[in-house]
């Protein structure tokens, strides 16, 4: 892995994620070590499948961050990976030496230089450097200087100032003195059972030793273990015998939490867990990699990312087009976004706030868009595949009124699919807490979708939103635009008249009521989200009971009249 200073993790370019091919990793892998000719690989007639293994446990980020000139990694991670199978070895750890950072003392020189080690060694028991459970080092060479605070928030600012080195190693005091300092930089991965809290508890463990977090690599295997590598500043020498016992020790005080059972916990849910004790949601970007833009709108970009190992989508607002009115539209969003968490609202994760670089950053929704799904893709929705996203969306929906929110752009566009096919409501970027006083009569939200006692400027609550919502279920129903013959703008007057899209024929005659109440002029003779739901799930099942097979094909049935497919 790539985790020498300047390279890696934080300061790696973008890479297109769609370009990059995890089975050519592996082959590079494989072929390296062959010519290096480690007798694992030569001797083993199955290591090239256990190498595939290996890959497979772990994302596809892993293969991102191999490092080409350290193949060898690869059979650290292996051994680590394996030791922590052994509940008496967890937590496994590695640690070793990577480089020496050195800048200058004087305040107007900020020169900085590396000096990589020659111990940057391969994994090799003769070497020395062996995976050694915690309970097996040695008791030598006491802790000798005053521990760093907690990292709760994961602060990967590397420290001017350190309290974390020996007494005379401070940067302020050879500031004064104009000398240069060492910052010697290690590497240290654990191997354990993935489960909840364990990112924060593994950064604060660095933390009680003195160790400033510099960069991150969280990985979550497939099978409930975790590979988690960090880049480290503190330790005051290039000595890694004392840091193994400070590290010992640091672990005999967390009493057994590092080493429990298997969970099916991933890293991004540890972070999470940390920042909701938190309640800090900031995201440092070092952590964030960009891959390929996914979409772009009118003021920013969304792309596809990688965020502790685990995909994320990023939001990032153009700096050019910044100004008061839309910080304070993305501040708004993250005040929303941080207030909800259900099955079928997308899944926050964090914002970087700090101006001009402001991102969102949610859970990656591979399915894509109901609007790409029925209009690039053509689909054409099975009446119980239809029913379950209508009440994905509804359940959605209600969540959101139970919580006083207001979507305010409901459309088929932002409403995401996961793997499998779990739909999600997304983009608060116009979403409004309905209490949070004054009267809403803005026109926001999308024409074609728009309520018309929002067209009109009139005020308007949380039944805009279900009217929005009719809009959708012609969508699901029909597979066409609304109002695809006409311009947005006309669109808008027409409902402002009193338009509405055309009723489709063979349409089951209970779709065909409730999209007409959702879509009624007057708000309050529209039903609620609630109802919605137990109109429609009631329908979904009476499709489900009545399910024929005829020749291996569905076909379904309800109150004994056949319905369309």
């Amino acid at each position: 892995m790539d985790l020498t200073e300047g390279v890696g993790e934080s300061s790696s370019p973008p890479r297109s994620f769609g370009s990059f091919n995890n089975h050519d990793v592996r082959n590079d892998v494989f072929n390296r070590l062959l010519e290096a000719g480690h007798e694992e690989v030569i001797s083993n007639p199955d290591f090239r499948d256990r190498l595939d293994s290996h890959f497979n446990r772990l994302p596809a980020s892993y293969g991102l961050d191999v490092n080409m000139e350290r193949v060898e990694d690869v059979l650290l991670h292996q051994k680590l990976l394996a030791a922590a199978k052994d509940p008496e070895n967890r937590p496994v750890y590695h640690i070793r030496f990577l480089e020496n950072l050195c800048s200058r003392g004087d305040a107007n020189d900020d020169q900085q230089c590396i000096n990589s080690s020659p111990a940057q060694r391969p994994f090799d028991d003769s070497d020395g450097e062996k995976v050694v459970p915690l309970h097996k080092r040695s008791r030598d060479h006491p802790v000798d200087f005053e521990p760093c605070s907690k990292l709760e928030d994961l602060n990967l600012d590397v420290r001017k100032n350190s309290k974390c080195a020996e007494d005379g190693y401070t940067t302020e005091k050879f500031s004064k003195r104009q000398e240069i300092v060492h910052i010697p930089i290690h590497e240290v991965i654990f191997s354990t059972t993935d489960r909840p809290k364990l990112l924060s508890q593994l950064s604060a463990l660095l933390s009680d030793i003195g160790l400033n977090i510099r960069e991150a690599h969280v990985f979550s295997t497939t099978d409930g273990y975790s590979l988690d590598v960090f880049v480290v500043d503190g330790w005051p020498d290039e000595d890694t015998d004392g840091l193994y016992k400070a590290m010992e020790e640091a672990v005999s005080r967390s009493k057994g939490s590092l080493s429990g059972s298997l969970h099916s916990h991933s890293a991004i849910g540890d972070a999470l867990t940390a920042q909701e004790k938190s309640g800090n949601w900031e995201i440092d970007r070092r952590l964030l990699k960009i891959g390929e833009r996914i979409s772009s709108g009118s003021c920013g970009d969304l792309y596809h990312g990688i965020y502790l190992g685990q995909d994320v989508a990023v939001k990032i607002l153009r700096s050019e087009h910044l100004n008061d009115a839309m910080e304070d539209e993305f501040t708004q969003e993250v005040t929303v976004l941080r207030e909800v968490q259900h099955k079928n609202v997308v899944r926050f994760i964090g914002a970087c706030t700090k101006s001009p670089h402001l991102y969102i950053v949610t859970e990656y929704m591979p399915g894509g868009s109901l609007y790409d799904y029925l209009h690039k893709n053509h689909n054409v929705l099975k009446l119980a595949q239809l029913l379950k996203f209508a009440v994905d969306v509804c359940k959605g929906m209600e969540y959101l009124h139970q919580e006083h929110i207001i979507h305010r752009d409901l459309k088929t566009a932002n409403l995401l699919m996961d793997t499998d096919n779990v739909v999600k409501v997304a983009d608060f970027g116009v979403a409004r807490f309905q209490n949070q006083g004054g009267v809403m009569t803005a026109e926001t939200g999308t024409y074609r979708w728009m309520a018309p006692e929002v067209i009109n400027h009139q005020p308007y609550d949380q039944k805009a939103d279900v009217f929005s919502f009719a809009i959708v279920l012609w969508e699901l129903v029909t597979g066409k635009v609304p109002y695809d013959t006409m311009t947005p703008l006309q669109a808008a007057l027409g409902v402002r008249q009193g338009l509405r899209p055309d009723l489709p024929e063979n349409a089951h005659p209970k779709l065909l009521e409730l999209m007409q109440r959702c879509w009624e002029a007057a708000p309050d003779q529209r039903p609620s989200f609630s109802e919605i739901t137990a109109q429609l799930e009631t329908l979904f099942e009476e499709v489900k009971e009545n399910v024929e097979e005829v020749n291996g094909n569905k076909r379904f049935f309800v109150s004994k009249e056949r319905l369309p497919n």
